[in-house]
């Protein structure tokens, strides 16, 4: 699987493979050169996660009601 077909996955199909390859790499079933292969396909799935998460944050507003007004405002991430 390329970039470009991991970029066509939604985020719960990405996660979803993530989480297989992880099951698989634990479990020691598959051979060496396999296990290199979808250790980097792994790295590109846990990018596009984050990336999407970001992007998913990044779209959230904070709706709040003061004084009788609606305030609309970019959600702020609590550290």
């Amino acid at each position: 699987m390329g970039n470009d077909d991991i970029k066509n996955l939604n985020f719960e199909d990405a996660l979803l493979q993530l989480e297989n390859i992880v099951r698989e790499l634990e479990a020691g079933r598959i051979k060496l050169d396999d296990a290199v292969e979808a250790y980097e396909k792994a790295v590109k799935l846990k990018q596009f996660c984050e990336n999407k998460l970001k992007a998913a944050q990044l779209k959230i507003e904070k709706i709040e009601i003061k004084d009788g007004e609606i305030k609309i405002s970019q959600f702020e991430e609590k550290e």
